[in-house]
């Protein structure tokens, strides 16, 4: 039988699963890779909403990194909600230390649907050098918004960029996979299909993707099967917690 391989996680503590390291494990498990986690920060939230954040310490972090990626052979790494820029290019520098062309994928987490703000926006200017460093980056079309209006969309020759459909008013549920400078629209499988909002969809999209790119995929091709796996989790049921299968 083929070894699975291994994947890192390295995300916040949400204590529904929708969200985060629980969340990202569940869709590893699907995706039938090895997923491994290390924890950014511990969250007190529902399906709804966040009440309470507490950030881990950024060595604290790093040096879990460094235990994982001395025993394990990490193919690839998501990265979720991070504190700011400092941090997010403390755990890219970590990562690259035991493998510069390991696959990394950053589902840039600002503000949660209920508006609870996570990454420290003072810091936005700062992303600029760590972002072309990542393999992938997730925005949803508000996050891509606020990335454009700081200059700091990704070239995408060295980071491809993948803009969520879910929040546009428009081509509602298109996403947009932005790669070496072309663009792929990535339409929704079905037209008539109903599907339901869920906490923590952009954690299980990026974690699909994730999977994918660690089991030898292309970007484009990681990105549409992520999109069906997102679109099954979508429709699982009504409720704002989804289920995989």
């Amino acid at each position: 039988m083929q070894e699975r391989p291994y994947v890192i996680s390295i995300a916040g503590f949400d204590p529904t699963g929708g969200a985060g390291l629980l969340s990202d494990s569940k869709t590893f498990e699907q995706s039938k890779v090895m997923g491994l986690g290390v924890c950014t920060a511990l969250t007190l939230q529902t399906a709804s909403k966040c009440l309470s954040l507490d950030w881990r310490p950024v060595e604290e972090v790093t040096g879990a990194i460094q235990v994982l990626m001395e025993n394990y052979p990490v193919s690839a790494v998501k990265i979720g909600i991070v504190r700011d820029a400092e941090f997010l290019g403390k755990i890219v520098e970590a990562v690259q230390k035991y493998n510069s062309e390991i696959k990394m994928v950053w589902d840039p987490v600002l503000k949660s649907t209920s508006e609870f703000t996570f990454f420290d926006l003072e810091t936005l200017s700062q992303l600029k050098n760590t972002i072309n460093k990542l393999s992938l980056i997730t925005p949803n079309y508000n996050e891509y918004s606020v990335l454009k209006e700081n200059n700091l969309l990704p070239d995408t020759h060295q980071c491809s960029l993948l803009i969520k459909g879910g929040h546009r008013e428009d081509h509602l549920g298109t996403d947009i996979l932005v790669e070496n400078g072309k663009k792929t629209l990535l339409v929704p499988a079905e037209n008539n299909t109903v599907y339901f909002p869920k906490h923590g969809s952009g954690c299980v999209l990026s974690s699909a993707i994730t999977a994918e790119l660690a089991k030898g995929e292309n970007m484009k091709a990681a990105c549409k099967h992520g999109k069906l796996y997102i679109e099954k989790f979508l429709k699982s049921n009504s409720t704002l917690l989804g289920t995989h299968s």
